[in-house]
């Protein structure tokens, strides 16, 4: 794992394509700031993620491991990172953070089934399922978890399964 104070960070690009030192907001998120309104912001845009956006996957991990809670941001931004790595415009995962990163991933599947049984709000269960999803190979299944909002799994409820003629709607 690339050491938060090794001065390569300043060189890796983010999700703007241009170079984010990710240290700096991962060593106060481990301080206990609350940064992730910046790691969303520069870890990814429209669609773009980079080096930054891979090398900080492990230690958005390590950090969250540690913490006595998790609420969504950790399994969402993580996916995100995962989803768009996948795209054709995006640079492939560099050999020198694979290793870390699969553990990563594995490691937030442990996370996210622990947290399962503690959580109770619809967008961090659905953020869990989604980086569960991911971390199990299974890409275009977590991505449509991950990414669809609460309109559009009504809407494909409602187009495929009847869902408001056929369903009573006092269930959660």
């Amino acid at each position: 794992m690339l050491p938060l104070s090794d001065p390569s960070w300043k060189a890796l690009k983010g999700g703007y394509k241009v170079p984010y030192d990710a240290s700096v907001p991962l060593a106060r998120l481990e301080a206990g700031d609350d940064v992730w309104e910046e790691l969303w912001q520069e870890l990814h845009h429209q669609g773009d993620v980079g080096e930054a956006s891979y090398a900080s996957v492990p230690h958005l991990v390590r950090i969250c491991s540690d913490l006595p809670s998790r609420d969504w941001n950790v399994y969402a931004l993580v996916s995100t990172i995962e989803v768009e790595r996948h795209r054709k415009s995006n640079p492939p995962l560099p050999e020198w953070v694979r290793a870390d990163y699969e553990r990563a991933q594995k490691n937030l599947l442990a996370l996210g089934l622990k947290d399962l049984g503690r959580v109770e709000d619809a967008l961090t269960i659905r953020s869990i399922l989604g980086a569960v999803a991911l971390a199990k190979g299974a890409l275009k299944l977590g991505t449509w978890i991950a990414f669809a909002d609460e309109s559009e799994i009504d809407e494909m409820l409602n187009d495929r399964q009847a869902w408001s003629e056929l369903y009573r709607q006092d269930l959660p």
